[in-house]
């Protein structure tokens, strides 16, 4: 059978998942996820084997031990890398967890702003763009 246009009013597409139906946007917002996810974990492997690396703040409203900083990054870093490889993947959830962490990584950094304020505000940036492009796409259908 030969390759030619055909009719679609009649057939339904149903939603894929595959990485291909991803807009471009989408995929440099899981590329984007990707590197914060690392940088993240690293910053945390950095606040949890030396207490030394970040210079202390004096009174912070949402002042932590290093230590429990450098864990709340290296979690949620391993999450937002996770994420991104499930929107790369093309995992329907993946977007919606994607957005959801997102706000959570802005929230953090917020807080860790006074700790190493360039880098906090850039990835707030970061995580805005991830959380437009992952609810603004209309490159792909949705099943709900």
């Amino acid at each position: 059978m030969a390759d030619t246009p055909h009719n679609t009013a009649g057939s339904t597409r149903h939603a894929s998942t595959e990485a291909s139906d991803l807009s471009g946007g989408v995929i440099f917002a899981g590329v984007l996820m990707l590197t914060v996810g690392a940088m993240s974990i690293l910053v945390g492997i950095a606040g949890i084997a030396e207490d030394d690396v970040y210079a202390r703040v004096g009174d912070y409203v949402y002042e932590f031990d290093l230590t429990t900083w450098g864990w709340i990054h290296l979690v949620l870093g391993a999450l937002v890398a996770l994420t991104g490889l499930g929107v790369l993947t093309g995992a329907a959830v993946a977007r919606g967890v994607g957005v959801a962490l997102a706000v959570l990584v802005a929230i953090a950094q917020f807080m860790w702003l006074p700790y190493q304020p360039v880098w906090s505000v850039v990835a707030i940036a970061i995580a805005v763009f991830i959380i437009w492009a992952l609810t603004t796409d209309t490159g792909r259908k949705r099943a709900f």
